[in-house]
């Protein structure tokens, strides 16, 4: 695929990233001779310097052979009319736009972007898209990462495979057995930074990160399979009061029980807070000094959730919280070296927003009836969700660890509204949901399953 991506700060360049080691044909435009200086050295792309908005910069950049667009600049505005020009003069077919203020993205204004509007085809929120993942990890407190599947039935989680878990070293294909009653599959192993599919055969190791797909009503129970018990969640300090630390505080504060606290840093944002905020007490002051914790009662909450925009500040400000007493931490970090370190520090769960974009880039870019899809550990796997039509080969396939091709694991199928977990005595029908784990490498394979063979023509 030919790919013009517009703006080469910390999300244009995850991106690419991202999309060069699927070998796509990429072109990065930017204003700053710097950052493109950068790209093109340290990322397999071709770099062309100018406004994105300006038509002679798009002909440069290849927009007239160009299968996708997508406009992450620091302005809404500009990436608004980035599409406009590609879509009326260059004809580009698909055209993806970061819109991060909220007012644009209300219910009654969304024909903006609509066919008939600026015709963009896709919308990405980053904020939207954190906040909602930040509530969601909220769900499930025992698990490193949280994604919902299925029109949110079904949960894929990551958890840490502790020294006690009653699961060490017994054979995947066992595992059901042993609690029949859970409606729940391990689909995805980590193991020391080597991410894969797993056979039947396989155990799980101490220190392993096991992907388990689990139906949302039974993802309480699945922390007792790993030993890991968890308490309600009732007090919670969320440091940073910007655009994702406001949504948050109100997603939560829509939910019974719940105290929420927020410290932020900078007066105007403390008292837009303090202003939008109906149950939640705004402090202002710095998350890092260790008396304005004391003062949020980050030592005794249930969860400190660091949202400032600096990555290592995140990072030491859960670290702290988790020092001072805090039960648990969750850190935003963009970077995936920073992302690794905090692991290393043993922070509870760590966020990476740029891969959140990534996962809604990567779905628009796939071939077949692809309606969901997550990126895990920075592109090493894949989890989607996908329609087997009339003609896949999946149609007829037993879906046991070993009956798929190896680096692809089932899941679960959803079919007329039933969620029914893989097995060897589950087979594929057409029309199913599947949802898949796979490694990297199986990308096109998986793509092949959700999509029309070319003899159905």
């Amino acid at each position: 695929m030919r790919v013009i991506i517009c703006g080469a700060g910390r999300v244009g360049q995850g991106i690419a990233r991202r999309l060069a080691i699927e070998n796509h044909d990429i072109v990065m435009i930017d204003q700053d001779t710097k950052l493109i200086d950068v790209v093109q050295t340290e990322l397999d792309v071709r770099g062309v310097v100018g406004h994105a908005g300006h038509p002679e910069v798009l002909e440069a950049a290849g927009g007239n052979d160009c299968d996708m667009i997508i406009a992450v600049t620091y302005s809404d505005e500009i990436n608004m009319v980035i599409c406009q020009v590609a879509d009326t003069l260059f004809n580009i077919p698909n055209k993806i736009a970061r819109i991060r203020a909220q007012q644009y993205l209300q219910v009654g204004y969304r024909q903006l972007f609509s066919r008939e509007g600026l015709g963009i085809d896709l919308v990405i929120s980053p904020e939207i898209e954190v906040g909602d993942a930040i509530l969601q990890r909220f769900s499930t407190p025992g698990a490193i990462m949280s994604v919902n599947f299925g029109r949110g039935d079904v949960q894929l989680v990551a958890i840490e495979v502790l020294d006690d878990s009653p699961v060490l070293d017994t054979a995947l294909d066992q595992i059901q057995g042993l609690f029949p009653s859970l409606s729940a599959r391990i689909v995805g192993i980590n193991r020391a930074g080597h991410v894969f599919a797993p056979r039947g055969n396989d155990q799980l190791k101490t220190g392993d990160t096991a992907y388990v797909a689990v139906l949302k009503s039974h993802s309480h129970r699945l922390n007792s399979i790993f030993n890991r018990p968890e308490s309600e969640m009732r007090r919670v300090v969320i440091v940073g009061g910007g655009n994702v630390g406001l949504y948050v505080a109100k997603g939560l504060e829509k939910q019974t029980g719940v105290r929420v606290r927020v410290i932020e840093a900078e007066i105007e944002r403390a008292e837009r807070a303090a202003a939008e905020l109906s149950r939640t007490i705004v402090i202002h002051g710095d998350g890092l000094t260790r008396y304005i914790l004391e003062e949020s009662d980050a030592p005794t909450a249930d969860l400190v959730i660091a949202t400032t925009h600096d990555d290592k500040t995140n990072i030491l400000i859960s670290k702290l919280a988790k020092q001072m007493g805090a039960k648990r931490a969750l850190a935003l970090v963009n970077a995936p070296e920073l992302a690794t370190l905090a692991r290393e520090m043993k922070l509870d769960a760590v966020l990476d927003p740029r891969a959140l974009t990534v996962s809604r880039v990567l779905m628009k870019m796939r071939r077949g009836r692809i309606l969901a899809l997550q990126s895990l550990e920075d592109g090493a796997a894949e989890i989607a969700e996908g329609v087997t039509l009339d003609t896949s080969p999946l149609i007829g396939k037993s879906l046991g660890y070993d009956d798929l091709p190896k680096g692809i694991t089932a899941a679960a199928v959803l079919r007329d509204g039933e969620v029914i977990f893989a097995s060897s005595d589950v087979t594929v029908r057409a029309n199913d949901h599947a949802l898949l784990f796979y490694e990297g490498a199986m990308t096109s394979k998986v793509e092949q399953f959700f999509r029309v063979s070319a003899d159905f023509f």
